[in-house]
C-alpha cells in the first residue's frame, strides 16, 4: 500500500473531502480538489507523489493499493487517533501487508510510530519543494509554535498591548511618551514572567475558583487579601516617590526598604486575613490538619514586624530626609519589633504543638469508638 498522510487534515479543512480516500481515482480527485483550493499546500505534492509511486509499482506488476488518510486540523491528539482508526479501516479493506509512506517531510516523526503500530513501513518518501527545501519544515515548526496557546499568548499579548498603547499615545497627543510607554510595558511583562508572578497569579485564581465552587469562607478572605495587597503595593511605591523623587543615587536595598516601610502594614493585614480564612475552612472541613495552618497568622505577624523594624533601621542610618523617625527611635523600633516578632513565632509554635496533640487524642478516641 502506498500511503499519504495529511496530519493536519488539509484535504478536509480546505478541500472538504472526507478521509480515508482509497483507490487511484479517488486519490487523483482529492489531489486535484486540494490543488485548486490551495495550490501552495505541500500536501498536494505528497499526494501526487503517492500516485506516481503507485503507478510505477503497478506498471511493474505488483499488487498495489493507494490511500490518503488525514487527522484533525485543530486538535492534533484527536487527529492522531483518527489516523490510527482510518489506517485500520484501510488495511482491512485493501488487505495490504506492508506500507510505503509518502509525506511532505515535516510530519514524519509524528506519524511514523502511528503507522508502524498498524502495518510495517518498508519505505518512506519525503516530498520537498526543490526551490525551498527548508520552507515546509520551518513553516511547520512556526505553525506548531503559534498554535500552542501558551506560546501564542506569550508573544501576541505583549506585542498587541504595546502596539495599542503606542497608537493610543499618538492619538492622545503624547508622541514623545509612546516609545517610553511601550518599553515600560514590555519590561514589566518580562519581569512578570521572569519572576514567575504569572504562576502566583494562576495559583491565586485557582484557589479563588476552588473556594468559590466549594462554598468556602476563604473565598471572601482571598478576595479581600487581593485588594489589601494592591493597596499595600500602591502605598509602597508612593512611599518610594515620597522620599526619593529628587534623589536617584540610592541603592536598590534602600529603595526596597522604603517600599517595605510603606507597604508592610497592609501586607501583614492581608496575610492575617488569608490565614484566618484558611483556618476557618480547615476547622470546618478538614479539622485533622488544623495544626498545620494554625501557625500561619503568628508567622505572618513575626515576619512583618521584623521586616518593619529592619526597614526603619536601614532608612534611618542612611539619613533619608524628612523621615519621621530619628536614629534612636529606629533602634528602639527594630528592637521591639524583633522581640515581639520572635514572641509571636514562638507562641504560634506552642499553640501548634497543643493543637496537634489535641487532634491526635481525638483521632485515637475515634479509633477506639469505632473498634
Amino acid at each position: 500500500m502506498v500511503l499519504s498522510v495529511d496530519r493536519d487534515d488539509d484535504i478536509g479543512w480546505k478541500a472538504k473531502i472526507d478521509s480515508p480516500v482509497i483507490g487511484r481515482a479517488a486519490t487523483v480527485k482529492a489531489a486535484n480538489t486540494l490543488a485548486l483550493a490551495d495550490p501552495e499546500d505541500s500536501d498536494v505534492n505528497a499526494i501526487f507523489m503517492a500516485i506516481k509511486i503507485y503507478d510505477e509499482l503497478t506498471a511493474k506488476g505488483e499488487d498495489t493499493a493507494i490511500a490518503v488518510i488525514a487527522g484533525n486540523h485543530l486538535h492534533m491528539i484527536e487527529g492522531d487517533r483518527r489516523i490510527a482508526a482510518s489506517l485500520e479501516q484501510v488495511v482491512k479493506e485493501t488487505q495490504a501487508t506492508n506500507c510505503i509512506l509518502v509525506s511532505d517531510g515535516a510530519e514524519d516523526e509524528y506519524v511514523v510510530p502511528i503507522i508502524q503500530s498498524k502495518i510495517p513501513v518498508t519505505s518512506i518518501t519525503r516530498v520537498i519543494v526543490n526551490q525551498m527545501p527548508n520552507l515546509e519544515g520551518t513553516y511547520y515548526i512556526l505553525k506548531k509554535l503559534f498554535d500552542d496557546p501558551k506560546i501564542s499568548r506569550m508573544i501576541f499579548i505583549p506585542l498587541g498591548l504595546a502596539m495599542l498603547l503606542y497608537a493610543s499615545a499618538y492619538l492622545l497627543g503624547f508622541p514623545g511618551m509612546a516609545t517610553t510607554i511601550v518599553v515600560g510595558v514590555i519590561g514589566c511583562y518580562m519581569l512578570y514572567k521572569g519572576f514567575g508572578f504569572d504562576e502566583i497569579v494562576r495559583g491565586v485564581l485557582d484557589a479563588l475558583r476552588m473556594s468559590l465552587s466549594r462554598g468556602r469562607f476563604s473565598f471572601i478572605t482571598y478576595s479581600t487579601t487581593i485588594l489589601l495587597i494592591v493597596i499595600g503595593f500602591t502605598t509602597g511605591f508612593i512611599n518610594i516617590l515620597k522620599y526619593y523623587s529628587s534623589d536617584s543615587s540610592n541603592g536598590i536595598v534602600l529603595y526596597l526598604m522604603t517600599f517595605i516601610f510603606g507597604s508592610v502594614e497592609w501586607l501583614i493585614v492581608a496575610g492575617l486575613v488569608t490565614s484566618i480564612g484558611v483556618i476557618i475552612d480547615v476547622y470546618m472541613n478538614e479539622r485533622e490538619t488544623l495544626g498545620k495552618v494554625i501557625v500561619f497568622p503568628f508567622f505572618v505577624t513575626a515576619l512583618g514586624l521584623i521586616l518593619y523594624g529592619a526597614s526603619v533601621f536601614v532608612i534611618t542610618i542612611n539619613s533619608v530626609p524628612d523621615f519621621p523617625l530619628n536614629a534612636s527611635e529606629a533602634q528602639t523600633a527594630i528592637l521591639y519589633s524583633t522581640i515581639i516578632g520572635i514572641i509571636s513565632a514562638v507562641t504560634g509554635v506552642i499553640i501548634q504543638y497543643f493543637v496537634n496533640k489535641k487532634m491526635t487524642e481525638l483521632r485515637k478516641q475515634e479509633i477506639i469508638e469505632v473498634i
